[in-house]
């Protein structure tokens, strides 16, 4: 005798979805209507704003690589154990590191649109942080259907991939590995 499965409803991602996008409206928004300040905020240790944004992004894009493979162990798809807190450790320092990064660019340079690699990475980092909001607030929710945190997470991971490309692979390539 098979088990019947009741199918999950998409009316608990609902709320979640709405708060990201709202979260990744906002951003944009302030973003585009607040005056840069061209200011660099806290280089602590760094040469400069763009250096540490480069490496925090790219320890983050690491972290984010670490996330991918440490929750393909948890789903079962690798045939190898990885301990659940490597996920949420490595998800939660990819995210400390972003932070400082994210402040940076919306406080001293703005949501900006006139090259096209910086607005693709003006709208990706907007999208992060939408993505991000929603999958934290869909974990505690019950009755999901199975795939939202995969295609959730799948989209930060995607989004950081572009961020990371279009800011620290940009910066390494052009500038060069400076600290």
């Amino acid at each position: 005798m098979t088990a019947v499965q009741t199918p999950r409803s998409v009316t608990p991602l609902l709320a979640p979805l709405l708060v990201g996008g709202l979260i990744m409206v906002v951003l944009g928004v302030y973003g585009r209507a607040h005056t840069p300040t061209g200011f660099a905020v806290g280089p602590a240790g760094f040469s400069g704003a763009l250096p540490m944004k480069a490496w925090l992004t790219s320890g983050a894009f690491l972290l984010a690589v670490i996330q991918v493979v440490s929750a393909l162990s948890l789903w079962g798809k690798l045939g190898v154990k990885i301990p659940a807190w490597v996920h949420r450790w490595s998800g939660r320092l990819a995210f400390i590191l972003t932070v400082p990064v994210a402040f940076h660019c919306l406080y001293a340079l703005g949501f900006q649109y006139d090259v096209p690699r910086v607005l693709a990475h003006s709208l990706l980092g907007c999208f992060f942080y939408g993505v991000f909001a929603a999958k934290m607030l869909t974990l505690p929710k019950r009755g999901t259907p199975g795939w939202t945190l995969p295609v959730l997470g799948g989209f930060a991971f995607t989004a950081l991939v572009g961020l990371w490309l279009t800011s620290s692979f940009w910066f390494f390539t052009t500038i060069g590995f400076k600290v």
